[in-house]
């Protein structure tokens, strides 16, 4: 009469019998059951260690190797010549800041410009026509090859002849309007007088 309790509760059918054993359930599709890492129990391995899969954790191929020294010396060689461009570039923007000092140090006092002029005088500088205000003596000194006009800063300054060389050895392409005495009666190249008022 002395049931146990489990046995007492198996006979009023609350609880049906609990096997000795447990087994995970049996996979949906009939195949027998493996087990989760890696397919087939591993053998002398500890439980639940697995390989790690990907590359092999041996030595790498001579390809692998050499590909990795070439992608490395690629990289290496970018990064000389970016800082080799770097370089020159703020190599030539330090010579175009020295050159436009010197130029400015140049011209200082020595401009002929005049506040108060009544010419023009137009011609052509960085395929745009610009213009330079200057009096009537100035119009034929300029347009006979005894004035120059010189772009400093924006502006377009009327400088003597030998201060305009001074500036084109200094920087040719500060030199905005430069004619050669003696040549053809102060006719442009278009066969336009060059003293002609538009």
């Amino acid at each position: 009469m002395a049931d146990s309790l489990r046995d007492q509760l198996l006979k009023s059918g609350i609880v049906k019998q609990v096997r000795e054993e447990k087994r995970p359930p049996a996979p949906p599709s009939g195949k027998p059951f493996q087990q989760r890492h890696g397919g087939s129990p591993s053998k002398g391995g500890k439980p639940g260690q697995h390989k790690p899969q990907g590359k092999p954790s041996g030595p790498r191929s001579q390809e692998e190797i050499d590909l990795a020294k070439a992608y490395a010396i690629r990289a290496q060689t970018e990064a000389n010549e970016r800082k080799r461009a770097e370089q020159a570039a703020a190599e030539e923007a330090r010579v175009r800041r020295e050159r436009k000092l010197k130029i400015q140090q140049l011209l200082e006092g020595k401009t002929l410009n005049k506040p108060e002029v009544d010419h023009v005088r137009h011609f052509e500088y960085g395929g745009k026509i610009r213009r330079v205000h200057v009096d009537a003596d100035q119009l034929k000194a300029i347009n006979g090859g005894e004035l120059a006009v010189v772009q400093q800063q924006g502006r377009y300054l009327v400088v003597t002849r030998e201060l305009a060389e001074q500036v084109k050895a200094i920087d040719a392409n500060q030199i905005a309007l430069l004619v050669e005495p003696g040549s053809a009666g102060g006719v442009g190249e278009d066969g336009v007088p060059d003293d002609l008022m538009w």
